[in-house]
């Protein structure tokens, strides 16, 4: 889990150097408007990439978040109500954080 976490981090550090290295070049190129759709593309890609990997965290936030509450309540399940609880509110939380996160990423795609 480890490893695949840190090469999706690495890739995406890749690619937004790539897209800094692509939009510093378009404001030295001579053929700006060709060199800028290029870094406008490029952009908007990396705002769909940033909008599902932030789709993939929270399903595996709230899915460690389930796994967790579901093992608690077979270890003691007459702390079944407030386990429960707890976990809604936590998946509500990283809910939250990854719609706020999705629309940041569908934004850039947009405009």
């Amino acid at each position: 889990m480890k490893n695949i976490l840190r090469n999706a981090l690495l890739a995406t550090g890749a690619l937004a150097a790539v897209a800094s290295l692509a939009s510093a070049q378009a404001t030295a190129s001579p053929d700006v408007i060709a060199t800028s759709n290029a870094a406008g593309l490029l952009g908007r890609g990396l705002g769909a990439l940033g909008a599902g990997l932030a789709v993939v965290g929270g399903g595996l936030g709230i899915g460690m978040i389930g796994k967790g509450a579901v093992e608690s309540i077979a270890r003691q399940p007459e702390a079944a109500g407030p386990i429960g609880t707890n976990m809604i509110l936590g998946a509500a939380l990283i809910e939250g954080a990854t719609l706020f996160a999705v629309v940041v990423g569908l934004l850039v795609v947009i405009a």
